[in-house]
């Protein structure tokens, strides 16, 4: 099997939108929902793909605001950790303390919440679109960031846990430092040296790589 994953950076934060699927014009996973249901449709369309299920790393509004308009586009199930529920059913409230404003009534079809949502938990394993996909909960740039590990494959989709020479931001509603690095320790380093990080923006990495540059992983090269 050959994984195709494909992406487009979308919404106001450049976020990083992935579809993911074994074969050519087959099923897909999509990995994220900027506030652009359109443009994941697109991304779709483009790759001649078919979604089966959105997931979704975290509930900031730049990667979860589009999950309500995806999923009533598409019909698929929206998963996410319970512990984001507070961000995740809210997008609303996140823009006002984001930038001081409400939606208008046209911008509300982009932050529809999903009617529900399917709950992840850390250690299950998923299979969609011929995939399987094992739950990683990473606690700390918010209470139920996961990480996506597909270990055939060995490909990490990190979210906003790890990026390219950085990690996630902790001083947003919901982030502790030490929460963070805790997850890293325990449940991100330990994955293959080799394993292809995808992030939630910017490049995609390598974990050997991070281990070696990352400026924030220091800390652990000595143990």
């Amino acid at each position: 099997m050959s994984l195709i994953i494909e992406s487009s950076e979308l919404w106001l934060a450049s976020t990083n939108c992935y579809v993911a699927a074994s074969e050519p014009g087959g099923l897909a996973i999509v990995i994220d929902a900027p506030p652009e249901p359109t443009a994941i449709g697109e991304l779709l369309a483009e790759h001649n793909l078919t979604p089966v299920g959105l997931l979704l790393t975290h509930g900031h509004v730049d990667h979860s605001g589009g999950a309500g308009g995806f999923v009533g586009q598409s019909g698929v199930s929206a998963y996410v950790h319970p512990d984001d529920d507070f961000l995740t059913l809210h997008p609303s409230e996140q823009i006002r303390q984001l930038f001081g404003a409400t939606l208008s009534e046209g911008d509300n079809n982009d932050f529809m919440q999903p009617p529900e949502y399917e709950e992840l938990v850390d250690g299950m394993s998923l299979e969609l679109a011929g995939l399987t996909v094992d739950v990683i909960h990473t606690p700390g740039h918010t209470p139920g960031h996961c990480c996506f590990f597909l270990k055939e494959e060995e490909v990490l989709f990190s979210g906003d846990q790890l990026f390219s020479g950085a990690i996630g931001r902790t001083d947003l509603l919901g982030g502790d430092y030490d929460t963070l690095m805790a997850s890293m320790r325990d449940k991100v380093l330990p994955l293959p040296g080799e394993t292809r990080v995808f992030p939630g923006h910017g490049p995609a990495t390598t974990l050997n790589r991070e281990r070696q540059v990352n400026p924030f992983l220091q800390e652990f090269s000595s143990r």
